[in-house]
């Protein structure tokens, strides 16, 4: 891509400026999907037969979901899937662009109910090392970890200074109560993030059990990490019960006042 070279509107003698060309890297992306206990939680939420959907459920539609929206965005995203219990296990180690390839690691899922303790570091090991491999084909990882315990703060034994890929959180969790911490478990999630992510890591939670607030934040998710901005700086989606009929009905009479005098 070639720099764009041009002048600002409205002086002639402005300054010229220069839009430096960048690189846009396809993406590897690693799934990391919580199998505790707290996975068989249900949502807010029924199947067709009637049957509550489980956060696990839950889980692989979002995944999907954005798997099909990544892959229209750009067909040369790939991704692979591990899982969290007690440590991290591979589900799918090879990445591939292949929509099939997320169905037979969801066929490989097992719930593990003996899983009250939560280390990260497998997976910092493992997305460094393919972040290696993806960086040698000029592309760039990034870690998903959807995350569901509400009393297990996620632990990791991992250097500062060795930040090869970007990782983004989707916490979902219970009210806070006399046998959870959800607070304390996003803090550690947010200190996980910020010592390991390459360039902006996003977070997300939810604690309402409603599967549209996980696609809503998963929509997020799907913007690359070259062109994000801060989390703090989005506004998106914008909230319809907050848009003000009053600017809605000056906006009306601008445009209206604008085409009459074409």
């Amino acid at each position: 891509m070639d720099g764009v070279e041009g002048q600002s509107l409205g002086s002639a003698a402005a300054a010229r400026y220069t839009l430096p060309p960048v690189n846009y890297s396809s993406e590897d992306i690693l799934f990391c999907i919580d199998v505790g206990p707290e996975s068989l939680v249900e949502m807010k939420v029924t199947g067709p037969n009637g049957r509550p959907f489980t956060r696990l459920d839950s889980m692989k539609q979002a995944i999907l979901f954005f798997i099909h929206a990544k892959l229209t965005i750009n067909p040369d995203h790939r991704f692979a899937f591990t899982s969290l219990g007690k440590s991290v296990s591979w589900l799918r180690k090879e990445f591939t662009s292949e929509v099939e390839s997320a169905m037979a690691a969801f066929r490989g899922i097992m719930v593990d109910s003996s899983a009250t303790h939560a280390d990260l570091t497998q997976l910092f090991r493992v997305a460094a090392h393919e972040a290696k491999k993806s960086r040698s084909q000029n592309r760039i990882l990034r870690v998903v970890l959807i995350y569901c315990r509400s009393s297990t703060r996620p632990q990791h034994q991992w250097p500062a200074t060795q930040k090869v890929f970007t990782m983004d959180v989707m916490y979902l969790h219970d009210k806070p109560g006399p046998d959870n911490c959800p607070q304390e478990v996003y803090d550690a999630l947010v200190v996980a993030l910020e010592h390991v992510t390459e360039y902006e890591g996003y977070i997300f939670e939810s604690g309402q059990g409603l599967t549209r607030i996980l696609f809503r934040h998963m929509c997020t998710l799907l913007c690359h990490p070259h062109q994000r901005c801060v989390q703090d700086d989005i506004d998106i989606p914008k909230s319809i019960a907050k848009k003000s009929p009053a600017a809605d009905a000056v906006a009306a009479v601008d445009e209206t006042a604008h085409i009459s005098s074409q």
